[in-house]
Order: structure tokens, then sequence, then C-alpha cells
């Protein structure tokens, strides 16, 4: 598991050491892992290091400084090295360390940014390390000028130390322009900007390098599964399990207008482990679910046992008088049973209108971006958010996340191409295993499905103290959250199995399901 922290948490776990004279120390140890990281990934593409040529753009501060001394030490293994100092000042003992390693040092001025937007990106390598992780806002001036000619000029490899200049370490808000980085080496801890977009999306691969600080941080302000959690996480029948022990789900989806969504998602549950599901609908969407999931049962009226539901998918919001509005008062209507029976609910799309204004922590709501700006546009209380917009949320989606999570006391999974779970709590899981050919029709009825199987195969003994949740340090109030972050990963991991680098359906995200949820079991150690 990946653990993140923000910026002020990992500077408050180095200050003890900065107090007691060991910062020379601290930034030395970086500097290396900064420097064996640009060599490895030079090697990995098959160039050789001496010879090769890197660009150090070296702000002032110590970030600037792991940079530079990073440059001194990739000097000393043959490489040619140019330091572009960005500032009037540089960090001076890195400074005249990258200088007598050979390095030769251009100070950023108005009227050289072509030259040296030119000069570095014909290197091998470029060392992003002018803003770290206490800067605020972006890049101005000159250099917000320099970045935006690479990003031009498309550099053959950029590595940002600790944090791509322009990222913001703590959300992962991007303050343009920004070089986007193919690795990021981080210090002493993943930045928690790093895992969220828009940040994500320009910090290429993140590394750590352990400095000394590992063993003072604090619980992770964010965490990402990685295949090992998942397949201990992932529940599985025991020798006496029967079909009710292994979880009930309901389903309450799709309409006449959209009876898709209820065959995706109910399959979608199916193949995913449910012991069982009962479908509530439209006679006419009941025969396609029937004729795509023989196994699933169609409910007329109450439904029998259920330990977990699932609301919205297909849902027609807006229906005149008829199958489609009787559709949404069951919707409503099992919201308040499952509401008053403490059930877990996976509440997506169209359901999502219904919610009471306090939802219990077991309820999961599932929205993308624009629904989610609706979804906080028509409640009261915003904490001071007059009007939501997509983009306001695609720009700064961990705050909204969280936003959304304390205002309903829901967990809210907010559907992207970096997947963030909110926890009423405030702990996030961020999962990223997804492709961009998963942006289709349907995609987001199967994730529905999973999850709510998930949810109803979780519903009992996977929560208690002595289970798979526990055992990985997850507390009782975020392992709702974990739940959804299980989903989110083995969506994204089923996404890319039938994507195969290309265009893909709905259906075939489906299908690869059971093949990725045997293949986490099959590769476990355990």
């Amino acid at each position: 598991m990946i653990s993140a922290f923000t910026g002020t948490q990992v500077r408050e776990a180095e200050q003890p050491l900065l107090d007691s004279g060991e910062g020379a120390v601290l930034m030395q140890r970086a500097a290396h892992g900064l420097a064996a990281a640009v060599v490895r990934e030079l090697q990995s593409r098959g160039r050789r290091i001496y010879g090769s040529s890197v660009t150090v753009l070296a702000g002032k501060g110590n970030n600037g400084g792991d940079g530079l001394f990073a440059g001194a030490k990739l000097a000393a293994r043959g490489m040619r090295t140019t330091a572009v100092l960005i500032a009037d000042s540089a960090h001076p003992a890195a400074l005249a360390a990258f200088l007598a390693a050979g390095g030769r040092a251009h100070r950023l001025a108005a009227d050289n940014v072509e030259d040296l937007a030119v000069l570095a990106a014909g290197d091998d390598v470029i060392i992003d390390s002018v803003l770290g992780t206490g800067a605020r806002g972006g890049l101005r001036g000159a250099a917000a000028e320099l970045v935006s000619l690479l990003q031009e000029l498309k550099p053959a490899l950029v590595v940002a130390c600790d944090i791509p200049s322009g990222v913001d370490a703590d959300t992962g808000e991007v303050h343009w322009p920004v070089l986007p980085a193919d690795v990021t080496v981080s210090f002493g801890g993943i930045k928690a900007g790093l895992l969220v977009d828009p940040g994500e999306g320009c910090s290429g691969r993140a590394e750590l390098v352990r400095i000394g600080i590992e063993d003072r941080l604090p619980d992770a302000s964010l965490r990402r599964f990685g295949a090992a959690e998942l397949a201990s996480l992932l529940p599985a029948p025991g020798r006496r399990d029967h079909k009710y022990s292994r979880g009930v789900l309901g389903v309450v989806a799709g309409s006449e207008r959209y009876p898709g969504a209820a065959v995706l998602c109910v399959e979608s549950a199916s193949v995913s482990g449910a012991g069982m599901v009962r479908y509530l609908g439209p006679e006419s969407v009941a025969r396609q679910v029937l004729a795509r999931t023989p196994e699933a049962i169609v409910e007329s009226g109450s439904p029998g046992r259920v330990q977990a539901w699932l609301l919205g998918p297909g849902l027609a919001e807006d229906s005149p008088e008829g199958a489609d509005s009787r559709q949404l008062r069951r919707a409503r209507d099992t919201l308040e049973a499952a509401l008053a029976a403490g059930q877990p609910a996976v509440v997506d799309a169209g359901a999502l209108g219904l919610l009471p204004a306090r939802c219990p922590a077991n309820w999961i709501l599932t929205p993308h971006a624009g629904e989610l700006a609706a979804f906080l546009s028509q409640r009261e209380t915003v904490s001071g958010e007059t009007s939501v917009t997509r983009d306001d949320v695609e720009s700064r989606p961990l705050h909204f996340a969280r936003l959304a999570a304390a205002d309903s006391g829901a967990t809210v999974l907010l559907k992207g191409a970096t997947t963030l779970v909110a926890s009423p709590s405030g702990t996030v899981f961020s999962q990223s295993e997804g492709t961009p050919w998963l942006a289709t029709a349907g995609s987001g009825d199967v994730l529905a499905g999973l999850l709510a199987s998930l949810s109803a195969q979780y519903a009992e003994a996977a929560m208690d103290d002595d289970g798979p949740f526990a055992a990985l340090g997850i507390s009782r109030e975020d392992r709702w959250a974990a739940v959804a972050a299980v989903a989110a990963s083995l969506h994204g991991r089923a996404g890319s199995r039938a994507s195969g680098g290309g265009p893909l359906t709905a259906r075939a995200v489906l299908g690869e399901l059971p093949g990725v949820l045997g293949g986490l079991r099959n590769d476990s150690p355990g």
C-alpha cells in the first residue's frame, strides 16, 4: 500500500533533524536518491551515462539545492551538466559543489529565456527543482515563460525533484504552467498531490527516496492499494457458505428509457461474487435483465432477504407518470427502508437527488465530476461554496470529494482518471489503474454493480475488528471507503485488460472482472 503525506507532514517530520544540525545530511540523501533515479531512468531507455547531458532547473531554496547537489553527483559520473538558476540566488553550498564538479550555470533573465529553453530541451534529461513542497502558487515571470516554452519543445526526459513545480504537494491542484514529469522522485514520503488529479497527470511515475524521517511521519493523509492489499481484502466463500451467506444484493436500477444500465449492473454484481442479486424494476427492463443474467431474481413486490442495495443507475429523473416514475418512487422508498435498517447502499446517478440531508458512512455515493457539482450545488450547506461547476470539481477533486463526504455523512467515490474515495472522517483513498478508454457509456454501471456486490459480501464479518481491513490498520470508520477503493481498483484493472491499448465497451470490462479477481487471488503469496 502506498501511503502519501502532505508537504506539511513531511516538513514537520524533518524539523527535529534540521534543529539538530542534520539538514545537510538529509539534503545529501535526497540528492543521492535523485541522481540514482536519473541514472536508472536513462539506463532503462538504453542511454549511456558517461557523455549524456542534464540540465538542472534550480530554484533558490532547498529544492533547488537538492537538484544542484544531484547535478554534481551526475557530473562525477561523466555527465555534461548545466544549471539554469531561476532566481537571483541559489543554495550556496549546492551551487559551489555543482560548479566544482565541472557544471556550468546560467542565470535566467528576460532576454535569454528562449535560448535557455532550447538548450535545456536538447539535453538528455531535465531535472525540475524550482519549487518545493512549501511553495504556494505557481511559476511567474521568466520562469513561467521558460516552462511554457519547454512544454512546446517536449524534452526527452523530465525528472521532478519532490514535486513538479506548480503542483500543490498537498492537494494535487495545478498552477499552470507546469512541466510534465516522466518521473517524480519524492523524499521521505510520497506527496499526496502526486496521487490526485490534476497533479497526478503531471507527475509521471512516483518514486520514494528514504532519507531517515520515515519513522517520524504521522498517519498518511491518503492511501493507495496495491495488488497485495487487494488480494488480502477480496472476499472468498468458505467451504460451508451458501448463496445467502455470500451476500444478497438488491438492485433498483434501469428504466424504460435506460434499460441497459440495469442489465449491466446486475450482471456485474453477479460475476463479482454476490451470492444472489434481486432486481426491482419495470417488467420490460426485468425481461432484459433476465435475458442476460438468468441467475437474477426479479421481485415484483417486497424483496426477501437483502444485505446491501444498489440504487440509481439508469433512473429517469424527469419522467412523467408511468413505469419510470414508479421506479423513481421505488428507489426513494428503498432508500428510506435501507436507512431505517442500517443497510449498506451504493447510490449512483439518478438516485443522488433522493438522498436525505445526512447519510450513514456505509452509503457510498458514486458521482462523476458533473454529478458531484450538481449534488453540492443543490445542498443547503456547502461550506461557503455557493455554486459548484464541473470545472471546479475537476480542478480541485480532492477538496470537493472531502467536502461532499463531510457534508453528506456518506462515503464518496468520485470517478475520474484517478478515482478518489473520501470517508466522512477525512481519510482518502486514491486508485489509478484504469485506462482513458474506460470513458465510455455503461462503464459506471459496471463499477456500480461491482461495488454493490462487494458491499453485500462485506456487509457482515469483513467489517469486524478481526477482519481483513483491520489487519491492514484501516480504522472502522474508514472501512467502507476502503471497500470502494477496492472496487475502483478492480474496475480499472478490468478496463485495462479489456482495452489492450484500444477501444472497449462496458460489456468487455464486465467480461474481464472474473479474471481480474481470480488473478489477484492466484498471485497472492497467501
